[in-house]
Parts: C-alpha cells; structure tokens; sequence
C-alpha cells in the first residue's frame, strides 16, 4: 500500500533482541493480537506481557512502518498500538479479521474513530493507567519552579558557581507552594483528580476550569470549578490537562498569557500543541509570564515530535533559564508503563468474554 510518507517508530536506545518477537502458540480458541509498536513501551525489557497473553496469541513487533500495518495485521482479531498515528486509509484496509483496535494509552486522536466505525471495528483505550506518574510529575514540576531548582543547576552546568559561593539566590524566584493556587485546565478528569488531591495535601488551593456547561463552583473534593479566564487569573501555576483536539489546540495563545499573574508559570504534560509555541516565546520575553515547564512539543505521537531544533527555547542556559524541557517522560515511569500493559490486557479479555469496550463508536466519546 502506497503512502505518501514513512514514519517510524523510533526506540529510545537500541534494541537488544530480534524486532519481532513472538509470544506461546494459540490454544483454546484464543483471539491472536498483533502488537506494532512494542518498543514503544518496552523499551527496556522489564515488562511482563503475560496479561495479555493470557488472552490472545500475541505477535509483537519493536517499531512498524507506516506501510508495513496493512500487511502485519492480516489475520488479526486484535491490533495494539502505542500512540501511533492509524489513518482511516490504513483502517479501511484491514481485513475482516480485526474487529479490535486497543489503544495502549489515553489519548486516541491518533486512531481515525469514523474509519473503525464504517469496518465495524471496536475501539478501547486506557485512561486511568499513566494517573499516579502523570500526578507525581506534575507535582515534581511545581516543586522545581517554585525553588529555582533549574536555573541553579544550569549555572552550576555552565561553570558558573555564583549562588554556590555567595550563598544565596539573589534574584532567583523562590517560594513555599503553600498557599498558592494551582490552576488545572481541564481539571475533572482521571489524572487531573489526581493532581488535584496531591496538591490540596501540599496545602495549595485548587482551581480548574472544564467545558462550559459544567457548574461552577467548590466541589466536595475540595477542588473550585471556575471559568477558564478566571483560573487563568488567578492561578499561580496553570497546567494543562485536556485533550487535544479542534477546540484545545493554540488554547493558550497570546490572549491567554495576557490574562496570566506575571509571577505564574505555564505547565504542559498533555499535547504540545495546546499551546502556541510563537505565544509561549514571546511571554516569556515579554515577562508576562515567569516560566514554563514543558514535557510535550509538536503534534504527532510514538513517540511525539520533539522541540524543533531551531527552537529558541533550546537557550535554557541563557535567556531561557527559567524554562525546563523534557521529552515526554511524565507516563513513562515503569510501574505505569506496566500497568498500561496489563490494563490493555484485561480490555482483550474482556473483549474475548463478549462484553462492551470503553468508547461508545457512535459518539467517538469515552463510557464513564
């Protein structure tokens, strides 16, 4: 099947076993299950596929290319997949055999829902599996801007030993996170919750901001529902916990960081294009804004495209100090990277057993 590009899945070191690797004979009528981008989890070796197995015959390979898809799910009932993009021109290729595309992780913009809905093919996906790890590293985040712990350690990087030998942090933000107000846009869901209670246990206050038609105001759990330019007024760290999708992507644009504290920082551990990347560099220039920690760039998964390499954000030495960049490590703790596993594992045998999966083909929309 032609395309008009080949994308792969890249692995984060190089892989030390053979690229496809198969898993125990069918036995007992088991659905077979072809995994096409193994490595994008398993990237070590440490994780146990036996939940899985358990279910299926499983068939995995390490990466796949774009054109290769269509010929390794022949004869499938299952496909599983990490983040990587499955257009509808590859879906309505599948054969008859696939009745199931399971979505190793949350998000599942990247898998074409109308396409599976014509074939008649079901879809799941994982949406509580990254919530402990996804929480910890938001926290980790705002325990790290909140005590100049960046900017210390770049001067230390570059030679310069300035804070070491005076003492003192001289102009550098530092501040206890008690008290301040953690502004959680898109804050009702399964992770954002958890953020939620993690920060109330540090003694911050809560905001968070979802779609219009929710009501406003303080919830039981503690955490107050405001609308999105008063969270964005209020808040001393924003972070953004939405999907990305036609309504979300450029939410926080100029007119955005306009509404922000200039003592606020900008967090980002979900899609990098929920923020406009021009936007973001020009408040931090500007001082609208104190600075950002970002742990996801461009548009694309499996894995998503890093920080363009003409970014100016690069500069985190220099006019960027108060910038912290990592690539998308927030989900990829090993307990969680585990738990993905096993979930998806329990979804194939549920789906085995005849019963729903969690995303209503009708409507595209998660059951909750």
């Amino acid at each position: 099947m032609a395309l008009s590009s080949l994308r792969r899945l890249a692995a984060p070191r190089p892989l030390h076993a053979a690229a496809l690797r198969s898993f125990g004979a069918a036995a007992g009528g088991k659905l077979k299950c072809v995994m096409l981008n193994a490595a994008r989890l398993d990237f070590d070796k440490r994780i146990d596929w036996k939940k899985v197995t358990n279910s299926a015959e499983l068939t995995s390979h390490d990466i796949s290319a774009t054109e290769e898809i269509v010929e390794r799910v022949q004869g499938a009932d299952i496909v599983m997949n990490k983040e990587f993009p499955i257009p509808g021109e590859l879906i309505r290729a599948f054969p008859p055999s696939v009745k199931l595309i399971a979505e190793a992780g949350t998000g599942y913009n990247n898998i074409d829902v109308d396409a599976c809905r014509e074939k008649g093919i079901a879809l799941c996906n994982v949406p509580e599996y990254t919530t402990e790890a996804m929480g910890d590293y938001a926290i980790t985040l705002v325990l790290a801007l909140s005590c100049s712990l960046a900017p210390q350690m770049k001067a230390l990087a570059r030679g310069d030993r300035t804070y070491m030998h005076q003492c003192h942090l001289g102009s550098l933000h530092h501040f206890e996170i008690q008290g301040k107000t953690f502004g959680i846009v898109g804050g009702l869901g399964y992770i954002a919750s958890r953020i939620s209670a993690k920060a109330l246990a540090l003694g911050m206050k809560v905001i968070a901001s979802d779609v219009p038609s929710t009501p406003l105001g303080m919830r039981d759990n503690g955490v107050e529902v405001v609308t999105f330019d008063d969270l964005l007024a209020r808040s001393d760290f924003v972070s953004t916990m939405v999907p990305l999708n036609k309504h979300t992507k450029g939410l926080m644009n100029a007119a955005a960081f306009d509404k922000m504290k200039p003592s606020a920082y900008i967090i980002n551990t979900a899609r990098g294009p929920i923020i406009d990347q021009d936007a973001l560099i020009d408040a931090l220039r500007k001082k609208k804004i104190a600075g950002a920690a970002l742990d996801v760039f461009g548009e694309g998964s499996a894995p998503p495209p890093p920080l363009p390499d003409d970014s100016p954000l690069y500069d985190v030495f220099d006019e960027f100090d108060n910038v912290i960049l990592t690539p998308h490590i927030g989900w990829q703790r090993l307990e969680a990277r585990q738990r993905v596993v096993d979930m998806c594992g329990d979804n194939i045998a549920k789906f085995s057993r005849g019963e729903p999966m969690n995303i209503d083909m009708q409507t595209g929309m998660p059951i909750r």
